[in-house]
C-alpha cells in the first residue's frame, strides 16, 4: 500500500509546524502523492506555497480545490460540492476540468459512499478519495465509514485513496493509497 500525504495548511500552523519540513517528512516515510489543502490563505499565499513545494516535492503535487493553480503541480484533488459546482452534470464537469487544468494533469475526488463511488466510476479520474475512516479534528462533519470502508472501496473503478483518521499502520484490502496528514509529524 502507498503513501499519501495530505500537507493542511491550517494544521500545521496548529502545530506550529513549517511546510517544508512537512514535505520532507513526507519524502523520508516513503510518500509517492503530496496533496496541499489550504483552505483559508488568499490565491497568492497557495500559489508562492505550491512553488515553495515543487523545489523541494520531486513526486506527485496535487493542489486541492484551486484548479486555477494545476500549472504549479501535477494536478488537482476536489471535493463532491466542488465538481457539482463546475457542473451540475459530472460528466461535463470532468470535461469541463480537464479543458482548464490540461489532459496531463492528474485529477482526484472525494467520494464518501457506494453512491458516490458508482457516479465515480463513470468519470474519467486518476484516483478517488474514500473516507473517512476514523473520526478526525480537520473534517468535524464526516461521516465514519469504520469497517465497512474496504467494502465500499472495493466498488471502486479507480485507484482508492483512504482518507480520515488513518494511521500508517492501517491495513486495508481494495485500498491503493492511505492518506496521511497530521499522522505524519
Amino acid at each position: 500500500m502507498k503513501l499519501y500525504a495530505l500537507c493542511d495548511a491550517d494544521m500545521l500552523r496548529y502545530r506550529g509546524v513549517d511546510l517544508l519540513s512537512f514535505a520532507e517528512r513526507a519524502k523520508v516515510l516513503g510518500a509517492e502523492i503530496l496533496q496541499y489543502r489550504n483552505k483559508h490563505a488568499d490565491i497568492a499565499t497557495v500559489k508562492t506555497d505550491l512553488i515553495a513545494l515543487r523545489r523541494v516535492w520531486e513526486s506527485f503535487l496535487v493542489i486541492n480545490d484551486h484548479y486555477e493553480l494545476a500549472t504549479f503541480c501535477d494536478g488537482v484533488h476536489i471535493g463532491q460540492e466542488d465538481l457539482y459546482a463546475i457542473d451540475p452534470d459530472p460528466i461535463r464537469a470532468i470535461k469541463i476540468l480537464k479543458m482548464a487544468i490540461g489532459e496531463d494533469k492528474i485529477i482526484g475526488l472525494s467520494t464518501h459512499n457506494s453512491d458516490e463511488i458508482k457516479i465515480a466510476n463513470t468519470l474519467d479520474l486518476h484516483y478517488i478519495g474514500l473516507g473517512a475512516y476514523r473520526a478526525t479534528s480537520t473534517k468535524l462533519e464526516a461521516k465514519v465509514l469504520g469497517d465497512k470502508l474496504d467494502e465500499i472501496a472495493a466498488l471502486s473503478n479507480h485507484p482508492v485513496a483512504v482518507i480520515g483518521g488513518v494511521k500508517l499502520e492501517d491495513s486495508f484490502n481494495y485500498v491503493t493509497y492511505k492518506v496521511i496528514g497530521s499522522g505524519l509529524l
